[in-house]
């Protein structure tokens, strides 16, 4: 359970009351920032003094009489002007930890919520092999997914294929390319405007041992169709693939080409014209340009204004096609229109200038019953030693995805994409991330699990099993450890309702902080250490602690998508 939402509902039933009819929606509990204070704070004393009419002193004295009659309450005090510090009984905490006993590594999981949403990530052109880029997003993405499923919600993990673009285009005359070379032709130097990474000979082999000299001399106008599905589905077959090596799987791939072919954009533009959302106008010029580099014409726009957009959007080129705009909500009222009220997309850093266009669209289309929340997520820097890495040798112009996971791992790799907000720039040194040290927080964290797992098996080796009495952790590192055991299901919760999965990150380095603080105590004071030959009770007890530990990182790192270890090796 999340104590702190047990607790409000707790104090909002004492303040109807003292206080019949007076809005409480403002009253928070939260914990207390200083334990030495106490375990929870409240507001309410401030919040409802003005609706009250009375003075927050007087409000609080009131509703502090009636909190110590709490049962898990073992005191109430009154801080500065009204706010309420509250201490809670030992009693309590060892409730706690019995229901991380209970629940194993599922605790925090909250019931369904019956809330749809979709989460579409990583989406990446299908021209080449992914980047490390796409990996933080995609790492981004699927642990976002992850942490809404734990927290109740049903989640379609989607990606969109860009299948429809130029760059396919691009991909085709480039595939063709390394196919006349397959088939033993002198092909030179690869000429601007194509992709050279050697990953499309593969494709170039492919595609002359399937068709041989089929499309070498015919016009471009016949070849590029076909070359261009083949070349699409080889890359989308190498994008899985290193998707797969990160332990990621969408549900749904859904391709632009069949949106626009199916005439999604013009049914979508009939519909917000005949909504009054659509105009013929002419734009300012961008800033930063002179208005004699400016073609001023007349344009089909978008009210994105009236939506909460900088400037109108135009929906059509100068030579009469759709803008990738327009099929972008074509695309969003789809994923309306198959059901998802909550729409979730994660795009690189280079996209910001797009998000209050799409927010604004969605809202026109859906009148503001579908919301649509962006999650940008800044470069990664990659590092070897300090020393900046920018070339691959098999794309040609950027390190892969699948290069730096076949060198540090799936795991390794998924934690450190969390380890900052999405919307900060993340260095990734090779060295650092799979060094052995605290200054690492991969190993910081798998390290505290491999440590509590240690633990168990040599006390089961001993012939000791964990507690269900409690009574005897009364040492107050032992109580602060079990708060912060306590704190994850609403750690979940705000992060799931703050689409923000680095919480989870951030979370497990303090868990494990403060589990090798206690065991370092236990070092330098033995009656502290968890296994103690003349206290099987106290020891029993210890043990569930540290199960308690055991269950709740491997809980995190499950949304993460990291496999917690067992046993660290050298």
């Amino acid at each position: 359970m999340n104590l702190f939402t047990y607790f409000r509902d707790a104090f909002l039933r004492e303040i109807a009351v003292l206080f019949p009819g007076v809005d409480a929606a403002a009253v928070t509990v939260e914990p207390t920032r200083d334990p030495r204070h106490g375990d929870i704070a409240t507001n309410a004393a401030m919040v409802l003094a003005k609706p009250a009419g009375k003075k927050p002193r007087e409000i609080a004295e009131r509703l502090a009489e009636r909190l110590r009659l709490l049962p898990d309450v073992e005191g109430v005090e009154i801080a500065g002007p009204g706010f309420l510090n509250l201490r809670l009984a030992p009693r309590f905490w060892y409730a706690r930890l019995a229901d991380v006993l209970k629940a194993g590594p599922a605790y925090g999981d909250r019931a369904s919520s019956g809330e749809v949403i979709n989460v579409e990530y990583v989406s990446a052109n299908p021209t080449g092999p992914m980047h490390v880029g796409h990996g933080r997003g995609a790492v981004v993405g699927d642990a976002l997914a992850a942490l809404l499923e734990k927290a109740g919600a049903f989640v379609t993990r989607e990606y969109y294929i860009n299948d429809a673009g130029a760059q396919v285009d691009v991909l085709a005359r480039s595939a063709y390319l390394r196919y006349r070379e397959a088939l033993g032709e002198a092909i030179g130097a690869i000429a601007d405007g194509l992709y050279p990474g050697e990953y499309l000979k593969a494709t170039g082999e492919a595609l002359a041992k399937d068709h041989g000299a089929k499309w070498r001399d015919v016009p471009e106008n016949l070849w590029l169709p076909p070359i261009r599905d083949f070349a699409v589905a080889q890359m989308l077959t190498l994008i899985r693939e290193d998707l797969a090596l990160l332990g990621i799987h969408h549900e749904v791939f859904r391709s632009e080409r069949e949106i626009l072919q199916s005439g999604a954009i013009d049914r979508v533009c009939a519909s917000l014209e005949k909504a009054g959302f659509l105009y013929t106008g002419v734009l300012e010029p961008p800033k930063g340009m002179l208005p004699d580099d400016w073609e001023a014409r007349p344009q089909t726009l978008f009210r994105a204004t009236q939506f909460g957009d900088d400037i109108d959007r135009p929906l059509r080129k100068s030579d009469g096609s759709w803008t990738y705009f327009a099929a972008d909500i074509a695309y969003h009222l789809d994923k309306v229109q198959r059901g998802f009220a909550v729409l979730i997309d994660v795009w690189g850093a280079d996209h910001g200038g797009y998000v209050k266009r799409m927010q604004a669209a969605v809202k026109a289309l859906t009148g503001g019953a579908a919301v649509l929340d962006v999650k940008l997520c800044q470069l990664v820097n990659l590092f070897d030693q300090g020393v900046m890495v920018r070339m691959s040798k098999r794309a040609g112009t950027f390190v892969t995805l699948r290069e730096v996971i076949e060198r540090v791992g799936k795991d390794v790799f998924r934690f450190m994409m969390l380890t900052r907000r999405n919307d900060q720039a993340l260095d990734f040194d090779f060295a650092k991330v799979t060094e052995q040290s605290k200054d690492n927080p991969v190993f910081y964290v798998q390290y505290a699990h491999a440590r509590a797992r240690s633990v168990l098996r040599h006390a089961e080796a001993s012939g000791l099993t964990v507690a269900s009495d409690l009574t005897p952790l009364t040492d107050p590192s032992e109580l602060a450890l079990i708060r912060k055991l306590s704190s994850w299901p609403r750690i979940v919760e705000g992060a799931a309702e703050a689409h923000e999965p680095h919480r989870i990150a951030f979370y497990l380095q303090e868990l494990a902080a403060d589990f090798h603080g206690l065991w370092n105590k236990g070092k330098d004071e033995a009656s502290l250490r968890f296994i103690l030959a003349d206290a099987p009770s106290l020891s029993r007890a210890r043990l569930a602690l540290v199960q308690g530990v055991a269950h709740v990182i491997a809980s995190g790192l499950k949304v993460m998508g990291v496999e917690p270890v067992e046993e660290m090796r050298g």
